[in-house]
C-alpha cells in the first residue's frame, strides 16, 4: 500500500539552530499519527515543515506519494493540499458556522458547497448551530467547528496543532476519541502534536515519542508502554520505577521482589546486573502473598488507589489497586509480582 505520507530523514531548524534530527516516519491513508513529547523537542517543527511552514534542510516530504519538501524545493503551503486545526481553532468571528465551514469551498458550486457543509456539520454533531457565531458556541463546539471546516476541503493530511490544549483536563480524552471517530468516518489520514499522552492514546494508531528533536520510538500506545526501547520513553510513556536486577538467564532476573521471566532476550550475561522497569499494574495487592512492603505515599484516582510503596531492602516501587482496597499510610500490605513484559536496560 502507498503511503499517504512520508517523512525521510528530516532535518530543520530555525535561522542557524538545528531542531530536527533525521525524522522519519510514514502513514497510511487513514492512518493517524502523533508526535507526543516534552515542551522544546520539536514536534511543531515537524508538523510546520509537513504544513510548508519551515523548509527542509536535508531530507525530504512526500505527501500522496508526491514530493513537496526537500533540502533545494519546498512547496508552498497553499499547494500541499493540507487541512489544519490550530491550537486556538482560528475561526472567523464575524462568520456564521455555517460560512466558516464553506470558506475552503469557493472551488465547489453553491450547491455543492451547501450539500458538503450540512454533511460536515452531521459528521462532527453540529447541525443545530448553522447559524451561531464561534461566540456563542461552547470551547468543545468550536473544537468541532475548526474540524468540520479543515475537513471539508477533503486535504490529502490533516494537522492538529494541540487542538485539546484549551480544554478543560476532563474533556480532551473524551474530545480525543470523539475527532478519532470522526476522523476514521471520513478515512482522513491525520498528524496530531500534543504533550499529553492519554490524547495520544486515545487518538492515534502510532505514536512517535519525540526528544531533544530525535524520535526516540514510534509504535503503538501499547507497545510504547510494555515495550519502551529506551529509558527516556520508559520514563515519559505511564509511570513506574527502575529497580536492579540479577540476570538468572537469556529470558530470567532475580529481583528483591521475585524472579521476573519474559518472553525477550536479555542482551546480558547470567550474573551481570540490569535494571528492571516495573509498572504500577505490575505489582498486585494480595495478602497471601510473602513479601510485603509499607505504604509511603497514596493518590485516590476513583475506580482505584495508586500506592506508594517501600520495601524493607529500601527499594520503592507503585502498586494500583482496587479502591476498596483502602489502606493508611505505614500500613504493611502484601503484594507480589505479575509482569508480562520483562523490560530491562543497562545500568547507568
Amino acid at each position: 500500500m502507498t503511503s499517504q505520507l512520508d517523512v525521510e530523514n528530516l532535518d530543520a531548524g530555525y535561522d542557524d539552530q538545528q531542531v530536527l534530527n533525521q525524522v522519519s516516519f510514514s502513514l497510511q491513508p487513514g492512518e493517524i499519527g502523533c508526535m507526543l513529547g516534552p515542551s522544546g523537542c520539536g514536534k511543531t517543527t515537524v508538523l510546520r515543515s509537513i504544513a510548508g511552514f519551515e523548509a527542509a534542510w536535508r531530507g525530504r516530504i512526500l505527501i500522496d506519494n508526491r514530493e513537496v519538501s526537500n533540502s533545494e524545493f519546498s512547496l508552498p503551503p497553499e499547494r500541499r493540499n493540507i487541512g489544519m486545526v490550530f491550537q486556538d481553532f482560528a475561526l472567523f468571528p464575524h462568520l456564521k458556522v455555517e460560512d466558516n465551514v464553506r470558506f475552503g469551498l469557493q472551488r465547489l458550486g453553491r450547491q455543492e458547497q451547501q450539500a458538503r457543509v450540512q454533511e460536515m456539520l452531521a459528521i462532527v454533531g453540529m447541525p443545530a448551530y448553522a447559524q451561531a457565531y464561534p461566540h456563542q458556541l461552547s470551547g468543545g463546539q468550536q473544537q468541532r467547528v475548526a474540524l468540520a471546516r479543515a475537513m471539508a476541503p477533503s486535504p490529502a493530511i490533516l494537522l492538529l496543532d494541540e487542538p485539546f490544549s484549551n480544554m478543560d483536563v476532563e474533556l480532551r480524552e473524551q474530545l480525543a476519541r470523539e475527532v478519532r471517530s470522526i476522523l476514521k468516518l471520513e478515512n482522513n489520514t491525520a498528524v496530531l502534536v500534543t504533550h499529553d499522552q492519554n490524547e495520544a492514546f486515545a487518538m492515534a494508531d502510532q505514536i512517535c515519542v519525540m526528544n531533544e528533536g530525535s524520535i526516540m520510538q514510534q509504535g503503538s500506545g501499547y507497545d510504547l508502554y510494555h515495550r519502551p526501547l529506551n529509558r527516556f520513553v520508559a520514563d515519559f510513556i505511564g509511570q513506574g520505577v527502575i529497580i536492579p536486577a540479577t540476570v538468572e538467564s537469556t529470558t530470567t532476573v532475580k529481583t528483591d521482589l521475585g524472579r521476573i521471566q519474559g518472553k525477550n532476550r536479555i542482551d546480558a550475561s547470567p550474573g551481570s546486573m540490569v535494571d528492571v522497569l516495573i509498572r504500577p499494574d505490575d505489582v498486585v495487592h494480595d495478602d497471601a502473598s510473602g513479601e510485603s512492603a509499607i505504604v509511603v505515599e497514596k493518590a485516590f484516582r476513583g475506580a482505584d488507589f495508586l500506592y506508594f510503596l517501600r520495601m524493607d531492602s529500601g527499594i520503592e516501587v507503585m502498586c494500583l489497586a482496587p479502591s476498596h482496597h483502602n489502606h493508611k499510610i505505614n500500613e504493611r500490605i502484601g503484594i507480589r509480582l505479575n509482569v508480562d513484559h520483562l523490560v530491562t536496560f543497562s545500568r547507568t
